[in-house]
């Protein structure tokens, strides 16, 4: 089912606090320090092409898939959304920016070659809600990471949804655009709930309301790197995703960085 229906046409305004240049300049700094694809479109030979491929996983709108063009990187977009991949494509051609948009789920990866990156942010992860499915997902990217290419993943914590987001009520109201974010924490099975109520202006003093709702499961640290050693991936660094450094306790959202292992060229 596509999530992201209505919301998608006002997720880039009711996210645009979101510091996606931040991100893109530390996703680059990991390729360039862990990684073997380089920012060369000019690439000579069908190797070194899929080895300088980027996949943008759950993509969403392609704010980030465009950062990462930009700085060089020959990339793929997929999304199981139909309406964000729609925004997206219309950034492409606005943009005139050569990506390659695919709409699947990240649970049926296809491609049609190995690809030196995949990158998987924004807490996309945390909408697969058992184990099985990760592994499931984890194992289809190894499949396709060309050899010692990497994977760069985040995940909101079982802490964040826990403690400090579930049960709690956000609200803005904007001129064009307000929402009522609603969140409702399960401690059993670790799953947390949220209705998006969205109240988008359409004409003067006339508002369309619309909602959805989403479902997210947070995870430990310990879970996701038992599950990217079964797919067949070695785990080389974790990072608290706001502060860059060791992870903690409290860290609310954790970056994985994980490597191919065992294809040869």
């Amino acid at each position: 089912m596509d999530m992201y229906q209505d919301f998608a046409y006002v997720y880039d305004e009711l996210m645009d606090n979101t510091p996606y240049e931040e991100w893109a300049d530390f996703l680059a700094e990991i390729i360039e320090k862990y990684g073997v694809s380089k920012p060369e479109r000019d690439a000579e030979g069908l190797l070194d092409s899929e080895r300088n491929l980027v996949l943008d996983l759950g993509c969403g709108t392609g704010t980030l898939t465009e950062l990462l063009y930009q700085k060089g990187y020959d990339m793929i977009g997929v999304d199981n959304s139909e309406s964000m991949l729609g925004i997206a494509m219309e950034k492409r051609d606005e943009s005139g920016d050569e990506i390659l948009y695919l709409h699947q789920d990240m649970r049926e990866l296809e491609l049609y070659s190995t690809i030196g990156t995949v990158i998987c942010v924004c807490d996309s992860l945390n909408y697969l809600l058992e184990e099985e499915e990760l592994l499931k997902t984890f194992s289809l990217v190894n499949n396709y990471l060309y050899p010692g290419g990497i994977f760069i993943f985040d995940f909101n914590t079982d802490y964040k949804y826990r403690e400090v987001i579930g049960d709690t009520t956000i609200a803005e109201n904007r001129d064009d655009c307000s929402f009522i974010w609603e969140n409702f924490y399960d401690p059993e099975e670790e799953i947390n709930e949220y209705n998006v109520t969205v109240f988008v202006k359409e004409e003067e003093d006339l508002f369309r309301r619309f909602t959805e709702t989403h479902l997210q499961r947070g995870y430990r640290l310990e879970q996701m790197k038992r599950l990217v050693e079964q797919a067949g991936m070695t785990v080389i660094e974790v990072l608290d995703a706001d502060t860059h450094r060791e992870v903690t306790a409290q860290s609310e959202r954790i970056y994985v960085v994980a490597r191919e292992q065992g294809k040869d060229l």
